[in-house]
């Protein structure tokens, strides 16, 4: 007998349409109302990278009314690099984009882990595409502890923290180690990855692709030679999404208690090292669950008097490089 496809564990069933829906390049199935759109490229010039926001908490989720606007779910970025799809993180925001990945039919995409902690793998469970024997999916991620990156993830999926193993995936997976310094290609797409500094280790990725850079760095702690490393990786970048947890004042201690060592940087380090590395947009990422919607904004102003080019990234955010 044939064995028919799983389904994501908790999935409801898909309603009929009665007519076309909108796509979801146009419109966020999740967050519709707070669809925006930033054209980053010179006028003339046609779209190389389309870049999307879906998950850009960090630490925890955090839904409710507090971070409406913002969103909060956890780590999650999608980028189209013409035929190619790319996605940083399997954070929660991960779930909402594979519903809507699913509506398009089979998926073949990349998929490039920063690092596993919980904010940035929770969502793998819950990845429609992952069902569906049609998709293909490569994930990329680097070896910790002496395991790899099928061994890390699939560590989540056991025995009493969730009730079914990685086994249950129906698409054709493929897990592929990525170092510090290392390179892959994706058709005419290249991707380089460089440690950065984080507890339990983390990687940063520089993604180029019709000229256009993208650098992805989350999850980083600024004040080390790491710094430099940083830099480098995002040297003339077009966009970097930089890890913005913390005030000043938090992570200083003044008035509670210190986030050095924690592994997360704040918005007046992204704003430096940005213009230290020459990058022409800053996106400000992985807010800090406790930070409504007004404190996030608040800290994407403070920041551009170091970079006037930076925004707070939200979920339903695209931006065109």
């Amino acid at each position: 007998m044939k064995k028919s496809p799983r389904a994501a564990p908790h999935a409801r069933a898909k309603p009929k349409r009665a007519a076309a829906r909108p796509s979801p390049a146009k419109t966020s199935s999740a967050r519709p109302a707070r669809k925006q759109r930033v054209a980053s490229q010179r006028a003339g010039e046609q779209t190389a990278m389309q870049v999307r926001f879906w998950g850009v908490r960090g630490s925890l989720a955090s839904a409710g009314p507090h971070t409406e606007r913002i969103g909060g779910n956890t780590s999650c970025v999608e980028v189209r690099c013409g035929d190619e799809l790319i996605i940083f993180d399997c954070g929660t925001g991960l779930r909402a984009l594979g519903m809507s990945l699913a509506e398009k039919g089979a998926t073949r995409a990349s998929i490039f882990v920063s690092h596993y902690h919980w904010d940035h793998i929770a969502g793998l469970p819950f990845f429609a595409p992952a069902y569906d024997p049609h998709s293909q999916l490569t994930i990329y991620g680097a070896t910790r502890m002496g395991k790899d990156v099928r061994q890390l993830l699939s560590g989540q999926m056991v025995d009493p923290y969730f009730p079914v193993d990685l086994g249950v995936f129906n698409a054709r997976l493929q897990f592929v180690p990525i170092e510090d310094g290392g390179r892959t290609t994706l058709g005419a797409v290249t991707l380089q990855a460089a440690e950065l500094c984080h507890p339990g280790g983390s990687l940063g990725y520089r993604l180029e692709f019709g000229g256009r850079v993208l650098v992805y760095a989350t999850d980083f702690e600024h004040g080390t030679e790491a710094d430099d490393r940083l830099v480098e990786l995002a040297r003339n970048a077009d966009l970097l999404i930089f890890d913005a947890q913390f005030t000043p004042d938090e992570y200083d201690a003044k008035g509670a208690r210190s986030r050095r060592g924690w592994g997360h940087s704040t918005y007046e380090a992204g704003a430096t090292l940005a213009q230290r590395a020459g990058v022409k947009q800053l996106a400000l990422f992985h807010h800090a669950p406790e930070r409504d919607d007004a404190a996030v904004e608040e800290i994407s102003r403070l920041a551009r008097r170091t970079h006037k080019k930076t925004i707070a990234a939200s979920e339903g955010l695209s931006i065109d490089l």
